[in-house]
């Protein structure tokens, strides 16, 4: 493991992550503090704690908001690919539970 320091916000934080992902977290990392900064210096969000809720909220957001790629889903978002497969879950777990019930 590799223990990286980092700074959010102009808080100091100790991080460890596994060999190779020292970049991936840098870059976490970089993007995190942005949209944190940019929620600070807008003046609309006080505290420290509310900044780093708002910014995981939109950063959710984006994230459930993204397309996916090629492929058969590639005109649905995250979410929607999420709730897709809690769809056909329920349908798989409907169809199996009478088979176990069997033996």
């Amino acid at each position: 493991m590799i223990q990286l320091n980092v700074t959010i916000m102009g808080s100091s934080y100790r991080l460890v992550c596994k060999e190779g992902e020292e970049r991936t977290l840098q870059e976490a990392v970089s993007y995190l503090d942005g949209k944190m900064c940019h929620l600070r210096d807008s003046g609309k969000v006080k505290g420290n704690d509310r900044i780093a809720v708002m910014a995981a909220l939109n950063m959710a957001a984006e994230f459930l908001s993204v397309k996916t790629p090629q492929g058969p889903l590639a005109e649905m978002t995250m979410l929607e690919v999420k709730q897709k497969l809690g769809e056909m879950h329920t349908v798989l777990d409907n169809a199996l539970t009478p088979q176990e019930n069997l033996f």
